[in-house]
């Protein structure tokens, strides 16, 4: 069971209502909710007097060290068996990471502890990590974005990797790391006692330079995903960074590298992997300047036996009608690939018609498509009516900010109104349209309960 209250400025007798359902819930989140000090103080006695509890999550409330000690009081019954704690943007500081630190030895079920938007800093993740390190901490995933975190911390995040065979997850996105904190982090991956699944390195100050650093890890670890978004790799950084991705105990099935500064010719060294790495299944290479070059090599290697890929991001990478007789063909052939995320690209009515006559080939098997800003209007609205007749796959489609009106909208509500018709979402956000339109797209959802527009 589970209580679950979000965005909600709880009143004192809502507060004296609630505080009994936290005796007796496994689940217990109360994300936004403007818990004060005082608050924490009863929920520190409800958590004391609850040994069923397996998650807690406090997420952006403004406990700040005090109210955090308190919360952690309640977790240390010798009953208490929780495993997953959230206190992502709770005003933690180093101060508070020391407490946090000394709670971590007497929580040996805890495996899962998201401090996200704290402003610990340096000194905060270290004084972490002398918690993470004791024998009685059995911890599996930690989450650290925007931390204030810098090369500073490599060390000891390194050390908690070479002792924790544990660990399964390390998120440190939007933290100043730089080279040198990568450099250190990878040396403490390579040497790792545990098998890291997941490394989640979003704008940390990666540039090519700290790719062969990142290779030689990937070498050892047992990644299965891995985020590098928004870091200055350049097609030189992914040159070095691929043939790690190549190797034999390589088993990736995520990898995104959205604006990362890869062109055309980056693409070239992707599709070697996409060709070869079978257990690739989601890509990302959103918001590179691949053009419709860098489309059409890509879309050559979905069209391989060998291509196992089911989702791929092109969202905002330059392309124009003139990549999608590629993507048609994949569409049309391709059999595993299930997402495709092309929005934020100047396609035109003229591209979208290229898509839909793949989508309506038989056997197809895409089931989400994102066009939103594609430029899309009423004639394109004419192909994907047309399209949504003939597919039995798609079930979700999105069009938001594209410049369709009544006429465009109305010969959707007709292929969608059809017994054939498969989609169970449509998507339109910021697009303009009557209030007799509106009546009939609430009228459609009436009627069809499987069906959600989503406006």
């Amino acid at each position: 069971m589970s209580l679950d209250i979000q965005c909600e400025q709880l009143s004192d007798s809502r507060w004296t209502e609630l505080l009994p359902l936290v005796h007796q819930y496994q689940v217990v989140r109360l994300n936004d909710c403007g818990l004060s000090e005082a608050r924490c103080r009863d929920l520190s006695s409800a958590l004391q007097a609850n040994p069923a509890l397996t998650e807690l999550s406090l997420r952006t409330n403004d406990l700040g060290d005090s109210g955090v000690r308190l919360v952690l009081q309640g977790l240390q019954s010798p009953t208490c068996k929780i495993r997953t704690l959230s206190l992502q943007n709770c005003g933690l500081t180093a101060a508070g990471c020391e407490v946090l630190s000394g709670v971590l030895r007497s929580l040996p079920t805890l495996r899962e502890l998201h401090l996200s938007d704290n402003p610990f800093g340096d000194t905060g993740l270290q004084l972490l990590c002398e918690g993470l390190l004791d024998p009685q901490c059995h911890l599996e995933k930690l989450q650290l974005e925007y931390c204030r975190l810098t090369a500073a911390s490599g060390d000891a995040l390194a050390a908690v990797l070479r002792a924790k065979p544990d660990f399964k997850e390390l998120v440190v996105s939007n933290n100043d790391l730089g080279e040198a904190g990568v450099r250190v982090l990878c040396r403490g991956l390579k040497e790792a006692a545990c098998q890291l699944e997941t490394l989640k390195m979003e704008n940390c100050g990666i540039t090519s330079a700290s790719c062969r650093d990142l290779c030689d890890a990937i070498a050892k670890a047992a990644l299965q995903e891995l985020d590098l978004g928004s870091n200055k790799l350049g097609n030189a950084g992914l040159a070095v960074l691929c043939p790690g991705l190549l190797l034999p105990s390589c088993r990736l099935r995520t990898l995104w590298l959205w604006e990362c500064d890869i062109t055309s010719e980056g693409c070239r060294e992707l599709c070697g992997l996409i060709r070869a790495k079978q257990s690739l299944k989601e890509l990302s290479v959103a918001s590179n300047d691949l053009g419709d070059e860098g489309a059409r090599l890509l879309c050559e290697s979905l069209l391989e036996p060998s291509c196992h890929l089911e989702s791929l991001w092109v969202k905002a990478c330059n392309l124009t009608a003139a990549c999608c007789p590629y993507f048609r063909s994949v569409l049309a052939q391709n059999r595993s690939l299930l997402e495709l995320q092309i929005s934020d690209n100047k396609l035109g009515d003229t591209g979208v018609c290229e898509l839909c006559e793949g989508l309506s080939q038989p056997g197809t098997v895409l089931r989400v498509l994102w066009l939103g800003d594609c430029d899309v209007t009423d004639n394109g609205c004419s192909s994907l009516a047309s399209a949504l007749q003939a597919n039995h796959s798609l079930r979700v489609l999105e069009l938001s900010n594209n410049c369709m009106g009544d006429p465009g909208i109305q010969q959707l509500i007709e292929s969608v109104r059809q017994p054939g018709c498969a989609l169970e979402k449509l998507v339109l956000y910021d697009i303009y349209w009557t209030q007799e339109m509106e009546e009939q797209l609430q009228a459609l959802e009436e009627a069809r309960p499987s069906l959600r527009i989503i406006s």
